[in-house]
Parts: C-alpha cells; sequence; structure tokens
C-alpha cells in the first residue's frame, strides 16, 4: 500500500507540476501528512523530484523555442545562491517550524491565488 501512495503522490505532484502550479504545493504536504515523512525528507524528495522534471521540461521548452535567455544569469545566480541558503536553513530548523512556514506560504499562497480569480475591472 505504501510503495502505491508513493507513486500516486509522485504522479499527482508532476502531473501539477506539469501544469505549473508547482508539484511541491501538493507533494510535500502528501507525504508529510498522509505517509508521515519528516519535513526535511519531504522537502529533500520534492526537491529531487524537481530536479528530474525541470531537465526533462528545459529540454522541451528548448526544443519549441520557448527560452529566453536574455537576462537568465542573473535569474540563476540569484536562484542558486538562495537555494543553497535556503537548504542550509532547511536543514538547521526543526521540523516543526518548517511545518509551520510552509503552511503560512501554503495559506498565502491560496488568498493570492484566490483574489487572482476575481479581475479588477477598469475603469473606462
Amino acid at each position: 500500500m505504501m510503495i502505491f501512495l508513493q507513486i500516486l503522490f509522485g504522479v499527482l505532484g508532476g502531473f501539477f507540476g506539469g501544469l505549473g502550479m508547482g508539484g511541491g504545493t501538493i507533494l510535500i504536504p502528501m507525504l508529510t501528512i498522509f505517509l508521515g515523512f519528516d519535513q526535511q525528507l519531504s522537502q529533500g524528495i520534492n526537491l529531487l523530484s524537481f530536479l528530474v522534471m525541470a531537465l526533462l521540461s528545459i529540454w522541451i521548452h528548448a526544443r519549441n523555442g520557448l527560452i529566453a535567455t536574455k537576462g537568465i544569469l542573473w535569474i540563476i545566480l540569484g536562484g542558486v545562491i538562495f537555494a543553497v541558503g535556503g537548504s542550509f536553513l532547511a536543514t538547521i530548523l526543526p521540523s516543526v517550524i518548517l511545518k509551520k512556514c510552509f503552511g503560512a506560504f501554503l495559506c498565502v499562497l491560496s488568498v493570492l491565488e484566490f483574489f487572482k480569480a476575481f479581475p479588477k475591472k477598469k475603469k473606462t
């Protein structure tokens, strides 16, 4: 049963990640809530699975000519620096704090997405 759930959660995370939502918003809560994984372990699994999906996505987008390279170096540099810093922080913070921070992030994200669903009317 555990293997079935792991495969199912991986499929769901990949599906929602492919839609642009970010698979981690689904995968991390599933791993922690339903399978009882530690928050750091869940985040590590998510990062590893994201790496594989991101490489495949880059290949597909590059093949279709959908990658703009102007200014990409600064995005990569900032992303790498803060990813390394965040990784170190995640290893020293207790799992309870990471869970609360991730939960707060998901709550803020859901409120923002809710309000984006109702675009403001332009005054003419």
